[in-house]
């Protein structure tokens, strides 16, 4: 478990720490560092899977969804160095530092790693056995006929940045190719599916949070490419076809997927779930995500949505899921990040300015209308 989280010299924080727990919501104006928080996990995450092959470099485009630019797009724009630092706390003191340095050209596309922990960092590491990594960016796949098939061996493929894998893993754990976590972990389990395994537990928490519906998800033969066909609960047995659901379930199946993978220690990011989703189902999402971060994984959400926060909050006060004390959520506006805490009833510490404060500001303005002012 990442406890706290230090970034220096990375865009537009010269210094700035913060505090990490299970769960931990940020949210706040747009281009206020939530973003650039999240891209310093993703550099980590990079300098570890760099670590042993030739050239020992961070590429800043591609990987991971990445598209940071050049070298010197990266830099804080006020710092005297050339580096930039990324400093992983643990519950019991542990300091895990990442220091990446600017290389000869400041319109390198890349970075030099030139410092990071000896061991690899619970939830950043890459290999067999430790926790998993699951990033899930704002710009998901929406409806598609088919979906993209990875070659990794079947045991460690995950949904995807984009969600792109998500048919193929819930047909795969449908078959022989997988022979361990084809259930889900009791926990996360709906009460409400058919079975344990993956595909049922999706199928379940996808027609509670989104809408009734049924999930076929198969590998297409000799093309390389996975689909995924959804039916309606209660009617006949045809398949239909994405592009005829809606945005909805294509951006919020491989979130639910995702979390339904997560084993203890894991480290979960997802920007946006909200997308596309109605507000019900934004507050339910948020539920489910909190409920995977109350059963041992650590979770990192940004969203613009007061609904997702409130699924949350309902997660910790009315369904218990989540100890109050394992949720912090960062609000940033324009010049700082604030922290806010929760307790066991839900109710937030403080409520900053302009945090999710619109609606009251809208209603007031409505009222004075009517008035004639």
């Amino acid at each position: 478990m990442i406890t706290s989280l230090e970034i220096q010299g990375f865009k537009r924080f010269t210094s700035e720490s913060f505090e990490l727990r299970p769960l931990t919501v940020l949210t706040g104006v747009n281009g206020g560092g939530k973003s650039t928080l999240i891209q310093s996990l993703l550099l980590a995450r990079l300098a570890e899977t760099a670590r042993g092959t030739a050239g020992d470099t961070v590429r800043l485009n591609g990987l991971l969804g990445l598209a940071l630019g050049e070298a010197r797009d990266v830099l804080n724009w006020t710092a005297d160095t050339r580096e930039i630092t990324v400093r992983l706390g643990g519950p019991n003191g542990e300091s895990w530092v990442y220091v990446l340095g600017l290389p000869g050209s400041e319109q390198a596309l890349h970075l030099e790693v030139l410092r990071r922990p000896v061991q690899s960092v619970p939830g950043i590491g890459r290999d067999v056995g430790e926790p998993a990594f699951t990033y899930l960016c704002a710009e998901r796949l929406g409806p598609r006929d088919t979906l993209a098939v990875s070659a990794e061996e079947p045991e460690r493929i995950g949904v995807g940045v984009r969600g792109e894998y998500t048919a193929q893993v819930l047909a795969l754990r449908d078959t022989r190719a997988v022979t361990s976590r084809k259930v889900v972990r009791d926990p996360l389990r709906h009460s409400e599916a058919a079975g344990p395994q993956l595909r049922l537990q999706a199928e379940a928490w996808a027609s509670e949070i989104i809408r009734p519906l049924r999930i076929t998800a198969r590998m297409a033969v000799g093309i390389m490419a996975g689909t995924i066909r959804f039916g309606e609960t209660g009617l006949s047995g045809e398949e239909i076809r994405p592009v005829n659901t809606g945005f909805g379930v294509s951006y919020a199946l491989p979130v639910i997927v995702a979390g339904l993978l997560t084993e203890p220690g894991d480290l979960l990011i997802v920007e946006n779930p909200e997308a596309h989703l109605h507000p019900a189902g934004q507050s339910r999402l948020g539920r489910f995500l909190a409920r995977v971060a109350g059963s041992g994984v650590q979770v990192l959400v940004e969203t613009h949505s007061d609904h997702v926060l409130n699924g949350a909050r309902l997660a910790v006060a009315q369904d218990h899921t989540l100890p109050a004390q394992h949720m912090i959520t960062h609000y940033f506006d324009h010049d700082r990040a604030s922290p806010i805490d929760i307790n066991d009833r839900g109710e937030l510490s403080h409520w900053p300015s302009g945090f999710f404060d619109q609606i009251e500001t809208d209603l007031g303005r409505l009222a004075r209308a009517r008035r004639g002012r």
